[in-house]
């Protein structure tokens, strides 16, 4: 047997690799006595992919400090985030969580014995806590409430009151699951403030929390279910893994923003105490790190290359994977997982089209829109209303896009600029210089004629995706069809709002740090 820890032992297992922990002296005072009671939520959303084995990491070493660990799948919370999971899909992506959660814990050697699963709708129907969001509501100001969810529930144009009470359950999960504590990721902060303001105010206790940091995605940004690139699926083939790792953005001596780096530290370091970086006998051969800064330091030195940190990585995370990959594999939760997340764009193809048949559905998820950095503008050799750039868009090498810009905006505004790309068109020569995207843009209805590039908003990093409100879980087509002309059936109805918004519909574009504008051009159009 393992001697038993003390009370400083069990706070440092607790706190490592936390960014932040609101109530540290209260914490220290409960474990002098006894276990800390924690929980973990999470909204049965979108599919949890490999950014979940962070707060599984920190459940194992909750587990290893002695705490009682609940986690709870928060299926309400899911519907009343803008209806993220329609109410018809509730009880079905409630039951694939709990089994690839499961999975999780089990494919890292958390034993499931230990921890307690508890589903929202469990106790949140119930007449107390029902009486309890009444009564909280009637002391939480509307601005509160909202603010308090600005992180984490969807922000749109025209929020539904559902938003507002989304911060108020789950404070009220604190008192209702009999914790000490709730542990979430950063972005949680505003909520557990939240809490800690309007709990006493009904009678109850201001409970610990404690804050994962957010780790970067793949391209640089938050990892996110709706930004295709930015993640791995957990049931991802081996194939699909090594392809987004190789687009990763992991520059050479780059260790800010590193999705892969991140990853290492938060998951692979804490499950096994060290990291191996695997390369050939002519580069040095293998080299096995025990402390995590070692590594990241031999990286921003460029001891460590990008390829064999990503190839390393590759073997890790498929080790984890490879047993959810199996349990997954039956056909119960195979049509488990198709019934809980229908997409009809990986639907088999439609028969071709005859007078009769049904039209073909063309809405803006098929576009592959993401943000874009310009790294370089010259003008077309061979054409003087035209630049020929080079922009980021979180690939390997930067994409070669051909626009007609010369009149509107000068060169060197363009130079370093964040613009929007279609990526997804067919590639196709300008004056001889090939185009492979379209920098999407507003111009004016009659003269004289404006223009210019939309607006990502600030923040954003090359490669992030950009959607239409309430279209963010489709999947992009490979490439657009010139025939189908998908772009321009729906390009038809994109405009420049009166608060210089660009939407499809009225429904505005975005990314998961706002909305696309336009500095001008109110009711323009958008090509």
């Amino acid at each position: 047997m393992e001697p038993a820890l003390g009370p400083q032992e069990k706070y440092h297992l607790i706190t490592r690799n936390l960014q932040e922990v609101l109530g540290e002296d209260k914490l220290m005072g409960i474990l002098k006595e006894r276990e800390l009671k924690i929980y973990w939520g999470t909204a049965t959303t979108g599919k949890p992919h490999v950014a979940y084995f962070v707060p599984m990491s920190k459940i194992a070493d909750f587990l290893k400090a002695g705490c009682e660990v609940t986690i709870l799948f928060a299926d309400l919370h899911a519907y009343l985030d803008n209806m993220k999971a329609p109410w018809e899909l509730l009880e079905l992506r409630t039951r694939y969580y709990e089994n690839v959660i499961k999975a999780m814990l089990e494919s890292i050697g958390v034993p499931l014995e230990k921890l307690k699963f508890v589903r929202g709708t469990d106790y949140q129907l119930s007449k107390e806590y029902t009486l309890d969001v009444y009564r909280l509501s009637s002391v939480v100001t509307q601005h509160d409430a909202k603010k308090a969810g600005a992180e984490v529930v969807k922000q749109v144009e025209h929020p539904l009151l559902s938003g507002l009470l989304y911060p108020g359950l789950q404070a009220l999960d604190e008192e209702y699951l009999k914790v000490d504590a709730q542990f979430g990721g950063v972005d949680q902060r505003k909520i557990f403030t939240f809490a800690e303001k309007y709990l006493p105010s009904l009678g109850y206790a201001k409970r610990i929390h404690l804050m994962n940091p957010m780790v970067p995605g793949l391209t640089g940004s938050k990892m996110s279910s709706s930004e295709e690139d930015s993640k791995i699926d957990l049931l991802d083939r081996k194939e699909d893994v090594k392809k987004k790792l190789k687009k990763a953005f992991c520059e050479p001596g780059n260790v800010e923003n590193n999705g892969v780096l991140s990853f290492i530290k938060h998951v692979l370091f804490p499950l096994k105490s060290e990291f191996v970086v695997l390369r050939e006998e002519k580069w040095g051969g293998n080299k096995t790190y025990t402390e995590y800064e070692a590594l990241e330091k031999d990286f921003a030195d460029q001891v460590v290359h990008p390829g064999d940190l990503k190839n390393s990585v590759e073997v890790a995370l498929n080790k984890l994977l490879d047993p959810i990959r199996e349990k997954f594999n039956s056909p119960e939760l195979k049509k488990l997982t198709s019934a809980a997340y229908p997409n009809a764009a990986k639907a088999k193809p439609a028969e071709k089209s005859t007078k009769n048949s049904e039209p073909e559905n063309v809405d803006p998820s098929r576009l592959d829109i993401r943000v874009g950095k310009v790294i370089s503008v010259e003008k077309h050799p061979d054409a003087d209303s035209l630049y020929v750039e080079k922009i980021d868009v979180g690939e390997p090498e930067p994409r070669t896009v051909v626009s007609g810009l010369v009149q509107f905006v000068p060169r060197e505004q363009l130079q370093d600029r964040l613009v929007v790309l279609l990526c997804n068109l067919k590639p196709q020569k300008m004056r001889g210089v090939e185009s492979q995207g379209m920098v999407l843009c507003a111009s004016s209805i009659g003269e004289p004629r404006q223009g210019g590039p939309l607006d990502p908003p600030a923040g954003c990093c090359a490669g992030e995706r950009v959607y239409v409100e309430g279209y963010e879980d489709g999947e992009p087509d490979a490439e657009l069809k010139p025939k189908k002309k998908v772009f321009e059936k729906l390009q038809a109805d994109f405009r420049i709002s009166e608060d210089c918004v660009a939407q499809w519909k009225q429904k505005n574009f975005l990314t998961k740090l706002g909305s696309i504008s336009c500095k001008s051009l109110k009711g323009g159009s958008i090509s």
